[in-house]
Protein backbone atom coordinates (compact mmCIF):
# COMPACT_ATOMS: atom_id res chain seq x y z
CA UNK A 1 0.00 0.00 0.00
CA UNK A 2 1.15 3.41 -1.01
CA UNK A 3 2.33 6.17 1.82
CA UNK A 4 1.41 9.82 1.66
CA UNK A 5 5.00 10.10 1.51
CA UNK A 6 5.91 7.89 -1.36
CA UNK A 7 4.01 9.61 -3.90
CA UNK A 8 5.53 10.74 -6.78
CA UNK A 9 5.20 10.49 -10.56
CA UNK A 10 3.30 7.37 -11.54
CA UNK A 11 1.13 5.85 -14.18
CA UNK A 12 -2.68 5.61 -12.12
CA UNK A 13 -4.64 2.96 -13.37
CA UNK A 14 -8.53 3.57 -11.54
CA UNK A 15 -10.82 1.03 -12.68
CA UNK A 16 -14.26 0.22 -12.54
CA UNK A 17 -15.35 -3.20 -13.99
CA UNK A 18 -13.62 -3.21 -17.49
CA UNK A 19 -13.26 -0.14 -17.79
CA UNK A 20 -10.54 2.72 -16.54
CA UNK A 21 -10.16 6.40 -15.92
CA UNK A 22 -8.54 8.38 -18.75
CA UNK A 23 -7.70 12.26 -19.36
CA UNK A 24 -7.63 12.69 -23.18
CA UNK A 25 -7.82 9.00 -24.05
CA UNK A 26 -5.01 8.27 -21.98
CA UNK A 27 -3.82 6.63 -18.48
CA UNK A 28 -2.98 9.62 -16.19
CA UNK A 29 0.68 10.08 -15.75
CA UNK A 30 2.06 12.42 -12.55
CA UNK A 31 1.85 12.96 -9.05
CA UNK A 32 -1.70 11.10 -7.09
CA UNK A 33 -1.88 13.60 -5.05
CA UNK A 34 -2.46 16.49 -8.13
CA UNK A 35 -5.80 14.98 -8.56
CA UNK A 36 -6.34 14.03 -4.99
CA UNK A 37 -5.85 10.50 -5.62
CA UNK A 38 -6.62 7.82 -2.47
CA UNK A 39 -2.78 7.48 -2.64
CA UNK A 40 -3.82 5.66 0.66
CA UNK A 41 -5.52 2.72 -1.42
CA UNK A 42 -2.96 2.52 -4.23
CA UNK A 43 -1.05 -0.51 -4.46
CA UNK A 44 1.87 -0.42 -7.14
CA UNK A 45 1.39 -3.81 -9.21
CA UNK A 46 4.70 -3.32 -11.94
CA UNK A 47 6.38 -0.19 -13.71
CA UNK A 48 6.63 0.93 -16.63
CA UNK A 49 9.75 3.23 -18.28
CA UNK A 50 11.06 3.79 -14.37
CA UNK A 51 7.70 4.94 -13.64
CA UNK A 52 5.71 2.94 -10.89
CA UNK A 53 1.88 1.87 -11.93
CA UNK A 54 -0.78 2.03 -9.28
CA UNK A 55 -3.76 0.51 -8.92
CA UNK A 56 -6.62 1.91 -7.79
CA UNK A 57 -10.68 0.60 -7.46
CA UNK A 58 -13.01 3.48 -8.56
CA UNK A 59 -15.14 2.65 -5.55
CA UNK A 60 -12.44 4.19 -3.17
CA UNK A 61 -12.70 7.74 -4.90
CA UNK A 62 -15.23 9.70 -4.52
CA UNK A 63 -15.64 11.25 -7.80
CA UNK A 64 -17.23 11.46 -11.27
CA UNK A 65 -14.76 10.03 -13.35
CA UNK A 66 -14.26 9.72 -17.06
CA UNK A 67 -14.30 6.23 -17.82
CA UNK A 68 -12.89 3.94 -21.12
CA UNK A 69 -13.02 0.70 -21.98
CA UNK A 70 -9.92 -1.21 -21.82
CA UNK A 71 -10.86 -1.86 -25.77
CA UNK A 72 -10.58 1.41 -26.90
CA UNK A 73 -7.04 1.76 -24.99
CA UNK A 74 -5.44 -0.36 -28.09
CA UNK A 75 -3.46 2.38 -29.29
CA UNK A 76 -1.31 2.79 -26.25
CA UNK A 77 2.00 0.87 -25.84
CA UNK A 78 1.68 -2.47 -25.64
CA UNK A 79 3.42 -2.74 -22.05
CA UNK A 80 1.18 0.23 -20.87
CA UNK A 81 -1.89 -1.68 -21.89
CA UNK A 82 -0.97 -4.87 -20.11
CA UNK A 83 -0.23 -3.00 -17.12
CA UNK A 84 -4.02 -1.59 -17.16
CA UNK A 85 -5.11 -5.15 -18.31
CA UNK A 86 -3.45 -6.59 -15.00
CA UNK A 87 -4.97 -3.50 -13.14
CA UNK A 88 -8.49 -4.55 -14.11
CA UNK A 89 -8.41 -8.20 -13.50
CA UNK A 90 -7.52 -7.54 -9.87
CA UNK A 91 -10.02 -5.11 -9.52
CA UNK A 92 -12.45 -7.58 -10.97
CA UNK A 93 -10.74 -10.39 -8.50
CA UNK A 94 -11.29 -7.73 -5.45
CA UNK A 95 -14.64 -7.20 -6.62
CA UNK A 96 -15.91 -10.93 -7.59
CA UNK A 97 -13.82 -12.62 -4.17
CA UNK A 98 -15.27 -10.86 -1.42
CA UNK A 99 -16.32 -14.35 0.27
CA UNK A 100 -13.96 -17.14 0.75
CA UNK A 101 -15.38 -20.01 -1.70
CA UNK A 102 -14.11 -22.81 0.53
CA UNK A 103 -15.89 -21.79 3.84
CA UNK A 104 -17.90 -18.68 3.39
CA UNK A 105 -15.42 -16.28 5.20
CA UNK A 106 -14.88 -13.02 4.51
CA UNK A 107 -11.86 -12.01 2.59
CA UNK A 108 -9.41 -9.45 2.22
CA UNK A 109 -6.69 -7.95 0.09
CA UNK A 110 -3.53 -9.78 0.57
CA UNK A 111 -1.03 -6.97 -0.11
CA UNK A 112 1.98 -9.20 -0.38
CA UNK A 113 0.81 -11.50 -2.17
CA UNK A 114 -2.21 -9.76 -4.32
CA UNK A 115 -4.49 -12.17 -3.35
CA UNK A 116 -7.87 -12.13 -1.29
CA UNK A 117 -7.21 -14.22 1.75
CA UNK A 118 -10.18 -15.59 4.53
CA UNK A 119 -10.03 -14.06 7.77
CA UNK A 120 -10.89 -17.45 8.76
CA UNK A 121 -9.28 -20.29 7.18
CA UNK A 122 -6.84 -18.34 5.83
CA UNK A 123 -6.73 -19.73 2.10
CA UNK A 124 -5.10 -17.48 -0.29
CA UNK A 125 -7.29 -16.65 -3.60
CA UNK A 126 -5.49 -15.55 -6.46
CA UNK A 127 -7.09 -13.56 -9.64
CA UNK A 128 -9.57 -16.08 -11.55
CA UNK A 129 -7.87 -16.40 -15.44
CA UNK A 130 -10.24 -18.05 -17.85
CA UNK A 131 -8.34 -19.99 -20.74
CA UNK A 132 -9.51 -18.77 -24.01
CA UNK A 133 -8.68 -20.16 -27.86
CA UNK A 134 -8.42 -18.22 -30.70
CA UNK A 135 -7.56 -19.12 -33.99
CA UNK A 136 -7.09 -18.23 -37.64
CA UNK A 137 -8.28 -20.91 -40.16
CA UNK A 138 -6.47 -20.96 -43.62
CA UNK A 139 -7.78 -23.00 -46.88
CA UNK A 140 -5.48 -22.55 -49.53
CA UNK A 141 -5.71 -18.63 -50.85
CA UNK A 142 -8.66 -17.91 -48.41
CA UNK A 143 -8.92 -17.19 -44.69
CA UNK A 144 -12.11 -18.23 -42.63
CA UNK A 145 -13.59 -14.67 -40.59
CA UNK A 146 -16.68 -14.70 -38.73
CA UNK A 147 -19.33 -12.20 -37.58
CA UNK A 148 -21.00 -12.34 -33.95
CA UNK A 149 -23.94 -10.80 -33.17
CA UNK A 150 -22.40 -7.91 -31.29
CA UNK A 151 -20.90 -6.89 -34.05
CA UNK A 152 -22.87 -3.68 -35.26
CA UNK A 153 -20.25 -2.27 -37.17
CA UNK A 154 -19.97 -5.01 -39.63
CA UNK A 155 -16.99 -6.47 -38.38
CA UNK A 156 -15.39 -9.90 -39.30
CA UNK A 157 -12.93 -11.87 -36.69
CA UNK A 158 -11.14 -15.37 -36.21
CA UNK A 159 -12.88 -17.84 -34.02
CA UNK A 160 -12.28 -18.07 -30.50
CA UNK A 161 -13.82 -20.21 -27.49
CA UNK A 162 -13.34 -21.28 -23.86
CA UNK A 163 -11.04 -23.89 -22.76
CA UNK A 164 -13.32 -27.03 -21.10
CA UNK A 165 -12.33 -29.40 -18.15
CA UNK A 166 -10.22 -31.89 -19.33
CA UNK A 167 -9.19 -30.71 -22.95
CA UNK A 168 -6.10 -29.95 -24.52
CA UNK A 169 -5.62 -26.43 -26.42
CA UNK A 170 -5.63 -28.45 -29.89
CA UNK A 171 -8.95 -30.32 -28.94
CA UNK A 172 -10.28 -26.98 -27.51
CA UNK A 173 -8.98 -25.34 -30.71
CA UNK A 174 -10.68 -28.33 -33.03
CA UNK A 175 -13.73 -28.20 -31.03
CA UNK A 176 -14.81 -24.84 -31.07
CA UNK A 177 -14.17 -24.76 -34.82
CA UNK A 178 -16.11 -27.38 -35.47
CA UNK A 179 -19.32 -26.29 -33.30
CA UNK A 180 -19.09 -23.03 -34.59
CA UNK A 181 -18.51 -23.14 -38.21
CA UNK A 182 -19.26 -27.22 -39.26
CA UNK A 183 -15.18 -27.66 -40.71
CA UNK A 184 -12.63 -30.17 -39.68
CA UNK A 185 -8.94 -28.10 -39.43
CA UNK A 186 -5.60 -29.97 -38.78
CA UNK A 187 -2.03 -28.25 -38.19
CA UNK A 188 -2.64 -26.69 -34.94
CA UNK A 189 0.20 -25.30 -34.35
CA UNK A 190 0.59 -22.10 -31.23
CA UNK A 191 0.52 -18.79 -32.43
CA UNK A 192 0.78 -16.61 -29.07
CA UNK A 193 -1.21 -15.08 -26.25
CA UNK A 194 -2.90 -11.84 -25.22
CA UNK A 195 -4.38 -11.37 -21.50
CA UNK A 196 -7.92 -9.90 -22.01
CA UNK A 197 -9.52 -8.25 -19.19
CA UNK A 198 -13.18 -9.10 -20.20
CA UNK A 199 -13.37 -9.82 -17.32
CA UNK A 200 -10.24 -12.30 -16.90
CA UNK A 201 -9.58 -13.88 -19.93
CA UNK A 202 -6.54 -15.21 -21.27
CA UNK A 203 -6.48 -15.33 -25.13
CA UNK A 204 -3.71 -18.17 -26.61
CA UNK A 205 -3.71 -18.04 -30.35
CA UNK A 206 -3.50 -20.33 -33.21
CA UNK A 207 -3.00 -21.33 -36.65
CA UNK A 208 -4.68 -23.93 -38.60
CA UNK A 209 -5.17 -25.41 -41.94
CA UNK A 210 -8.65 -26.51 -43.27
CA UNK A 211 -8.89 -29.98 -43.42
CA UNK A 212 -12.60 -30.93 -44.77
CA UNK A 213 -16.74 -29.99 -44.61
CA UNK A 214 -18.60 -26.89 -45.59
CA UNK A 215 -19.48 -24.19 -43.44
CA UNK A 216 -22.66 -24.13 -41.39
CA UNK A 217 -22.61 -21.24 -39.13
CA UNK A 218 -23.97 -21.83 -35.78
CA UNK A 219 -26.12 -18.97 -35.59
CA UNK A 220 -26.72 -18.99 -31.71
CA UNK A 221 -23.08 -18.03 -31.79
CA UNK A 222 -22.31 -16.34 -35.02
CA UNK A 223 -24.63 -13.96 -37.40
CA UNK A 224 -22.15 -15.46 -40.62
CA UNK A 225 -19.00 -16.87 -41.81
CA UNK A 226 -17.06 -17.61 -44.86
CA UNK A 227 -13.87 -17.41 -46.41
CA UNK A 228 -12.44 -14.39 -47.96
CA UNK A 229 -9.97 -13.72 -49.80
CA UNK A 230 -7.35 -10.90 -49.13
CA UNK A 231 -8.19 -9.10 -51.79
CA UNK A 232 -11.84 -8.99 -50.31
CA UNK A 233 -11.45 -8.31 -47.14
CA UNK A 234 -14.00 -6.70 -44.50
CA UNK A 235 -14.05 -4.89 -41.96
CA UNK A 236 -11.60 -6.66 -39.28
CA UNK A 237 -10.48 -6.78 -35.71
CA UNK A 238 -8.59 -3.70 -34.49
CA UNK A 239 -5.30 -3.66 -34.60
CA UNK A 240 -3.40 -4.27 -30.91
CA UNK A 241 -5.47 -7.31 -30.33
CA UNK A 242 -4.84 -10.91 -30.84
CA UNK A 243 -7.23 -11.74 -33.43
CA UNK A 244 -5.80 -8.93 -35.67
CA UNK A 245 -2.40 -10.39 -35.95
CA UNK A 246 -4.04 -13.99 -36.49
CA UNK A 247 -5.81 -12.04 -39.87
CA UNK A 248 -1.97 -10.27 -40.49
CA UNK A 249 0.03 -13.63 -40.54
CA UNK A 250 -2.39 -15.83 -41.96
CA UNK A 251 -2.83 -12.64 -44.81
CA UNK A 252 1.17 -12.48 -45.21
CA UNK A 253 1.30 -16.95 -45.23
CA UNK A 254 -1.12 -16.88 -48.18
CA UNK A 255 1.57 -14.06 -49.79
CA UNK A 256 4.50 -15.52 -49.31
CA UNK A 257 2.75 -18.62 -50.66
CA UNK A 258 1.65 -16.63 -53.58
CA UNK A 259 5.18 -15.20 -54.39
CA UNK A 260 6.87 -18.55 -54.29
CA UNK A 261 4.23 -20.31 -57.22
Amino acid sequence: MLKNSDTKSAYWCVVSGSEIWTIDGEIPFGNGEQWDLPVEAAIKIDQHQGAPVYWVNASDWERDLTLTSLRDLLHVPEPLFLMASKAIQYGHMSQSLRFCPQCGGRNYLNHRDLAMQCHDCRTLHYPRIFPCIIVAVRKDNEILLAQHPRHRSGMYTVIAGFLEVGETLEQCVAREIKEETGIAVNNIRYFGSQPWAFPSSMMMGFLADYAGGEIKPDYSELSDAQWFRPTEMPPVAPQGTIARALIEQTLEDIRLTSENR
